[in-house]
C-alpha cells in the first residue's frame, strides 16, 4: 500500500503464477474479479505485469502468422506455377504441426511466443521438404508418361502408381538426412540449463516433434494426395492415342536417352 496523509491511494497485489500459462490465468482472474468484486465509487482496477508483453506479442503474431503463410503460398505458386501442387503442400502443413503439439503436451509446455516462433519455423521446413517430394514425384510421373506415350498408349493408373513408388523411394534418404541433421542440432537444447535455455527449449520442441510427423507426412500423406489429384487427370479411355504434346514429350525423352546412351 502507498498512502499520503493517512489516505490509501494505491494498493498493489502481486501474484506469482506457477504451473500454468500466464495469459490463461489473467483471463480467468479478470472474469472472476469482474463477476464477483464490486468496486466502490472512485476506485479503479488495472491489470499490469509481464502478461502485457504477451498481449503485445500476440497482437503482432496475429499479423505475422497470416503474412508468413501468405508468403509461403506465393513462393510455392511461383515454384510450381500450378494451384494443385501448391494446395497439396499447404494442406499438408497442419499434419506437420501435429507432432509439435503432441511433444508439447507430453513435456507439459504451455503456449507462448517462443512456441509460436517454433511452429512458424516448422511450417517453413515442412513446406520445403514437401516441395522436394513433389519435385521427385513430378519427375517420376513425367518419365512414366513419356514411356507410356512412346509405347503408343495412354498413361494408366498403374503408371501413376509406379511413378509414385519411384518418386517416394528416391526421397527416403534425403528426407532422413534432413531430419537427422535438424534433430542433431535441436535435441541437445532440451537438456540445456544456461541463460535463455527455457526460451530456446520452447522454440525447439515444436520443431523436434514436428519433424517426426513431417517425415511420415512427406513419405506417406503427400504421395497419397498426389496420387488422388493426378488420377483425376488421367484419360478415361486408355485406348485413346497420344496427343501432339505427348508425342513431342516422348520424342524429347527419346532424344535425351540417345544422347546419354554413348556416355553410359
Amino acid at each position: 500500500m502507498r498512502g499520503c496523509g493517512g489516505l490509501v491511494t494505491y494498493v498493489f497485489i502481486f501474484v506469482d503464477i506457477v504451473g500454468r500459462d500466464l495469459g490463461g490465468y489473467v483471463a480467468e482472474a479478470r472474469a472472476a474479479v469482474a463477476g464477483e468484486v464490486k468496486l466502490p465509487q472512485g476506485t479503479t482496477l488495472q491489470w499490469s505485469g509481464q502478461f502485457e508483453y504477451l498481449e503485445r506479442a500476440e497482437a503482432r503474431l496475429k499479423i505475422v502468422i497470416p503474412v508468413t503463410l501468405l508468403i509461403i503460398f506465393l513462393l510455392l505458386y511461383l515454384n510450381f506455377r500450378r494451384l494443385t501442387e501448391t494446395f497439396i503442400v499447404m494442406l499438408s502443413l497442419p499434419f506437420a504441426l501435429v507432432g509439435g503439439v503432441w511433444l508439447m503436451w507430453w513435456l507439459g509446455f504451455n503456449t507462448s511466443v517462443a512456441v509460436a516462433v517454433g511452429f512458424i519455423a516448422l511450417a517453413g521446413v515442412a513446406a520445403e521438404t514437401g516441395v522436394i517430394m513433389l519435385i521427385y514425384l513430378d519427375h517420376a510421373w513425367e518419365e512414366q508418361r513419356a514411356e507410356a506415350w512412346a509405347a503408343g498408349r495412354a498413361p494408366t493408373q498403374g503408371d501413376l502408381h509406379r511413378a509414385i513408388m519411384i518418386g517416394a523411394v528416391e526421397r527416403v534418404r534425403p528426407k532422413m538426412m534432413t531430419v537427422v541433421a535438424i534433430m542433431a542440432g535441436l535435441v541437445p537444447i532440451l537438456w540445456s540449463t544456461g541463460a535463455g535455455s527455457e526460451i530456446m527449449q520452447r522454440i525447439a520442441v515444436p520443431m523436434i516433434g514436428g519433424m517426426v510427423s513431417s517425415t511420415v507426412l512427406t513419405l506417406v500423406v503427400i504421395p497419397a494426395i498426389y496420387g488422388l489429384v493426378k488420377a483425376r487427370a488421367l484419360p478415361r479411355n486408355p485406348a485413346t492415342g497420344p496427343s501432339e504434346e505427348a508425342v513431342s514429350l516422348a520424342s524429347a525423352q527419346g532424344r535425351a536417352l540417345d544422347v546419354e546412351a554413348p556416355a553410359a
